[in-house]
């Protein structure tokens, strides 16, 4: 309506004039086509082209929110509720204890963990044990040996000085009892040997995979406790013990952090306007949830993607005419002053306007008279955008709470 009535003033307007007054022609209800058709047919034209390039370059949009960030409360498994620590809306800090899930066979794992621990501890100690004992055993049968092998040296001295005391049979029956006494020595050492393997290697292998095992039913435990893992507020949890909580089902509720750093702005823009909306362009908003004040901002990154257009491997090939709506571009703007956003509820839904400034291209002496015109035409224009944003500024409270009756 605004563009129309600007339109107006300078095609009907002067129109009527000179056909009224210059011309001496008496213009009626019925007659009005006729007589001002050039006028009419021209605000027409104008007024499409001035629509156009009012929205081309200085695009608005009401699809734009106050986003804010929101964590899932979730187990890392499936359990049930035995303990809860805290209520729906409460401010919790990083750290504390939000609940608890039925631990019963995790506690269960870990103290069999435990006694096999100490079970081990217990065997290192029995086989130091062995390690003396077998030690002993090597001793025994050194001394043995050396016994037999000085007594078998004298026999066998006496028997080649041909005394006749010594038989050939007593050389046999030492010469058998050295040899017996030389397996025991070995048999000793081997035993002695596989005693010291198995306490620094074997038994120490078994130790630390027993606690590797320990530490496992510690972490599985450790999962059956819920902590905060922010500062922020609880919202939606409404759990009772006995409930079943599931990671992929069932959440316990949402936390939203406190302190999520400067607010922002996300709008979705037509696809139409990718190439005129850019990082640093001005933008103007004007929010339910804070009527009758408009916004300044600025826009800080746009979306390389526009989501409607993302594919998922799956069992069937998608049909591109499946996507029956098209996607927006995704706008992120932040307010140009500190406290823009301070006072407005998140999530709040608003209405954006950009506005493209050729104001450095002007700058440029080797522009043509008409494309300086045109820039210039451009830029003025984006007041006639400024005012509509104004006016749907006054007319939000009208609307919400007298039209819709909310």
């Amino acid at each position: 309506m605004l563009e129309i009535t600007l339109c107006s003033l300078l095609t009907i307007l002067p129109d009527f004039l000179i056909r009224h007054f210059v011309q001496g022609r008496k213009i009626t209800f019925f007659s009005i086509w006729y007589e001002l058709r050039w006028g009419i047919t021209g605000c027409l034209i104008l007024t499409t082209l001035l629509i156009t390039t009012v929205f081309f370059f200085h695009p608005a949009t009401s699809s734009a929110t106050s986003v804010f960030r929101t964590i899932p409360v979730l187990t890392e498994s499936v359990g049930r509720v035995s303990e809860i620590f805290v209520k729906t809306r409460e401010q919790v800090k990083k750290g504390q204890l939000l609940f608890k899930l039925d631990s019963t066979e995790q506690q269960a794992a870990l103290e069999l963990a435990k006694r096999r621990s100490a079970e081990i501890d217990a065997q290192i100690v029995m086989a130091r044990a062995d390690i003396e004992v077998t030690a002993g055993q090597v001793q025994l049968a050194e001394n043995a040996l050396k016994q037999i092998s000085d007594e078998l040296a004298v026999k066998q001295e006496l028997f080649d000085r041909k005394s006749g005391t010594v038989s050939t049979r007593e050389l046999e029956r030492l010469q058998t009892a050295l040899t017996g006494a030389e397996g025991t020595l070995a048999s000793a050492r081997a035993t002695q040997s596989a005693a010291e393997i198995r306490v620094g290697t074997l038994l120490p292998a078994e130790k630390a995979s027993a606690e590797a095992t320990l530490k496992q039913a510690e972490v599985e435990l450790a999962k059956k406790t819920i902590y905060a893992g922010v500062d922020g507020q609880l919202e939606q949890f409404v759990l009772q013990v006995g409930d079943i909580v599931n990671p992929v089902l069932r959440p316990a509720g949402i936390l939203i952090p406190s302190g999520q750093g400067p607010r922002r702005i996300q709008a979705g823009f037509n696809q139409i306007e990718a190439s005129v909306i850019t990082p640093g362009m001005a933008a103007e908003a004007t929010c339910v949830a804070k009527p009758l004040q408009i916004i300044p901002l600025v826009v800080i990154g746009v979306q390389d993607y526009i989501a409607s257009g993302q594919l998922r491997a799956g069992e069937q090939l998608v049909d591109v005419a499946q996507i029956a709506q098209p996607g927006t571009l995704l706008v992120t703007l932040e307010p140009i002053f500190e406290d823009g956003l301070e006072g407005m509820t998140p999530g709040s839904n608003c209405i954006v306007n950009a506005y493209t400034s050729f104001h450095e291209d002007l700058r440029n002496p080797d522009l043509g008279t008409f494309q300086r015109f045109g820039l210039h035409a451009i830029d003025a224009i984006a007041l006639v955008h400024a005012m509509i944003l104004r006016v749907q500024a006054l007319f939000i409270p009208i609307q919400t709470l007298v039209l819709k009756g909310h």
